[in-house]
């Protein structure tokens, strides 16, 4: 299996930038200054350092520092966290994103044994699992994330494990191979509204991420994708977004506040007020989600164990109602 990964090494001219730095956009928010309600204060605890040393000393990745979450301490106080495999350069240079974009190394076939080892440590019994966009890749990183699955598996069989998944350039068999390996959440992000897409994702696609989530439903998956309020959409833009989502049989959505990692990344438009966010989920569940979680500091991983139970509980009582 090892042949069919090529990928070399970065060399000097292939220095990783991060990856709002594709576009010229060092202007000042339209929005302004953060409101309060999306003021938060890091707090530090002894989980936080005790985890920031397993993964370091792990030689593994987190999405939580390489996309710099504003939800890191938190997250880690309660030992949370979302590990992001395939290494940390992205293929991609999505406008809203810090992870780094460059071309990735080489393929560390020994990262799932160390995630599930680093998972057996924690001893959680729900986890997500990321990764950046290997584009570079046939599969694009397919079989590393079935594998990384497996591993957890052998080590901890009660272990949950939500995927966040790329969209594997829409080869959906690449998607029914990590879907075989048996997550309990299958995620992809669509980040924004259609008007707005190739501005965000410039080597992405709506229609593709949809593709790529409804194939995950109909192979049995639960599925999950979000949206980031902020970049420029209109209500009835989400509105719409959200009606098409849930055609693709998607279960759970978040809705968040796009927050601007740099002036080099795209600008925040609009600071959604929390009350916006409420009557957007509360439109969104006329569409049949299962679980919506709206809020200025919502991500798909923020709390996704409680969300999945969340979920879990309004299926059961739709389904007692059905009965």
């Amino acid at each position: 299996m090892t042949a069919k990964y090529s990928a070399t090494l970065p060399n000097a001219s292939d220095k990783p930038r991060r990856s709002g730095m594709a576009r010229p956009t060092r202007v000042e928010s339209p929005a302004g200054k953060r409101p309060d309600w999306l003021k938060t204060r890091l707090q530090l605890n002894e989980n936080f350092f005790d985890l920031r040393e397993l993964v370091h000393q792990s030689g593994l990745h987190t999405v939580c520092e390489s996309a710099a979450c504003p939800n890191i301490g938190e997250c880690w106080g309660r030992r949370s966290l979302t590990f992001m495999i395939l290494g940390n350069i992205c293929t991609r240079s999505c406008g809203f994103c810090d992870v780094a974009t460059g071309k990735p190394g080489s393929v560390d076939f020994d990262e799932p044994r160390r995630v599930a080892e680093a998972l057996a440590k924690l001893n959680l019994n729900y986890a997500v699992i990321t990764s950046v966009d290997r584009d570079d890749l046939a599969d694009g990183g397919a079989f590393i994330w079935a594998e990384t699955l497996r591993a957890i598996h052998r080590v901890q069989p009660d272990l949950q494990i939500e995927v966040l998944t790329p969209d594997f350039k829409g080869d959906l068999d690449c998607v029914a191979t990590v879907i075989e390996a048996r997550p309990a959440v299958f995620a992809h992000n669509v980040e924004t509204v259609p008007r707005l897409h190739k501005l965000v994702r410039p080597q992405a696609a709506w229609d593709r991420s949809l593709s790529v989530l409804q194939h995950a439903r109909s192979m049995g998956a639960v599925t999950k994708t979000g949206i980031m309020l902020g970049l420029g959409e209109e209500d009835s833009e989400v509105i719409e977004a959200m009606h098409a989502i849930a055609e693709t049989g998607v279960e759970i959505l978040n809705l968040g506040q796009y927050m601007r990692p740099s002036l080099n990344h795209l600008p925040v438009e609009r600071w959604v007020h929390p009350d916006t966010f409420a009557y957007l989920k509360e439109e969104g569940m006329k569409f049949g989600f299962v679980h919506i979680e709206a809020g200025p500091l919502v991500r798909s991983s923020y709390r996704a164990d409680e969300q999945a139970i969340k979920a879990a509980k309004a299926r059961q009582a739709q389904q007692d109602v059905a009965l």
